[in-house]
């Protein structure tokens, strides 16, 4: 019995060294990519801005950009959905900017996971456990202390993205980065209506029934009081930035920013992936309701 105990110790003090190896040698090569992003003047496209550390794809090289092209008082950010906090968009503002946060996701094992990791108790992050909705995401906020104008909001909750971005008045973050659904194209304002229990998984067995159009996030901001700057080369991410701090950057249309995401995620009725792509993702949601925001009424997809 002693034997393993000393085995387990061995083998759990190797994979923590690792680990603490591999994150060094990854912060190095993201700060050194940072360094070159904010010697970019001007770029087209923000897919140009790219690189990726901990992001799910180049987004944490659009978030240096951005951060560095605008101006933001309160370096604090706040995330839904972040999972195990691993992979995700704001990770990389703790570590590499030493900004301090607010992350949310619903899984209790997974924020107890955060909990355990270094990062928890070497950086200022606050943690909570929840199933967000419209209802309760301002005082979720409020209870953490957070209010007013902060750096940079982060949603990603795979659902009722437009409707809880839309409910938030306790914060006015300069910079908004907002998952949208390419499936659903670029000319249609709409979005999933307003369930407050909803999960993507539960919503239709495809896996593609979820989240807004670029459209209507496009017309949301604008109410909100930002423009539309651009998307991530993989077509799942759209940035806004508060309008009066806009500066070279540059306002896009829905169909300017757009991009049409090439995930092939689409399952059957037993949970098996099926492969579809192009218009055929489309096909497979076609006629489910939706819910226009431009004209306020209830369509058929």
């Amino acid at each position: 019995m002693k034997s393993i105990k000393k085995l387990t110790n061995i083998l759990y003090h190797y994979l923590y060294s690792l680990r603490k190896t591999q994150q060094t040698d990854i912060l190095l090569l993201g700060t050194l990519l940072a360094r070159q992003n904010k010697q970019l003047s001007h770029i087209n496209n923000l897919a140009d801005a790219e690189f990726k550390v901990f992001s799910q794809a180049g987004d944490d090289g659009i978030i240096q950009y951005l951060i560095n092209k605008v101006h933001i008082q309160d370096k604090t950010f706040i995330e839904f959905g972040v999972e195990n906090y691993i992979e995700s968009n704001t990770r990389f503002l703790l570590k590499h900017d030493n900004w301090c946060g607010l992350i949310i996701d619903g899984s209790k094992k997974a924020t107890d996971f955060i909990k355990t990791d270094d990062i928890y108790y070497q950086h200022e992050l606050k943690v909570v456990t929840s199933f967000i909705t419209a209802e309760n995401i301002n005082e979720l906020i409020s209870s953490q202390g957070i209010s007013g104008e902060i750096g940079l909001l982060s949603i990603d909750i795979d659902g009722n993205d437009y409707w809880i971005w839309k409910a938030i008045d306790v914060v006015q973050p300069v910079i908004v980065v907002i998952e949208y659904n390419s499936v659903l194209g670029a000319e249609r304002a709409i979005t999933v209506p307003y369930k407050k229990d909803f999960v993507r998984e539960q919503a239709h067995h495809s896996n593609l029934y979820f989240g807004a159009s670029i459209q209507s996030l496009c017309m949301l901001g604008d109410e909100k009081g930002y423009a539309f700057v651009g998307s991530n080369s993989i077509g799942n991410n759209a940035y806004f930035v508060k309008k009066d701090r806009l500066g070279s950057l540059k306002a896009l249309s829905a169909a300017e920013g757009y991009v049409l995401s090439r995930f092939r995620e689409s399952r059957d009725k037993k949970g098996n992936l099926t492969h579809l792509t192009g218009p055929a993702r489309y096909e497979c949601i076609k006629g489910l309701p939706v819910y226009n925001v431009s004209s306020n009424t209830s369509e058929l997809l």
